[in-house]
């Protein structure tokens, strides 16, 4: 977990994506469909901007994964503060591919 993400992942063998990916925001932390869209939307950039170097790793092993991140935060943050905790998760995801044994 990195704050303000709750990450969920699979790893499994490659179907027809290497990597997949879901968001969750919570209707109780943010309760207009406004600001839940505008956080999805941001999360959503920040990972197709730092998406390919994992996807690179998981076609070098072979791998699949499915990914979901739910917000935990309680309220709008800025996109760099985003980014940079998206740039973690996928750092920590890298680590955990490295772990895996290729298929």
């Amino acid at each position: 977990m990195v704050s303000p993400f709750r990450v969920f992942y699979l790893f499994d063998e490659i179907k027809n994506l290497p990597l997949q990916f879901g968001v969750g925001v919570s209707t109780k932390n943010f309760k207009k469909a406004v600001d839940r869209n505008r956080v999805k939307r941001i999360i959503r950039e920040a990972y197709r901007l730092q998406k390919m170097p994992l996807q690179g790793k998981l076609k070098e092993k072979n791998l699949g994964l499915n990914l979901f991140l739910f917000t935990t935060a309680k309220e709008l943050t800025g996109y760099k503060f985003i980014y940079d905790k998206m740039d973690l998760v996928l750092q920590k995801l890298m680590l955990e591919v490295e772990k895996q044994p290729a298929k």
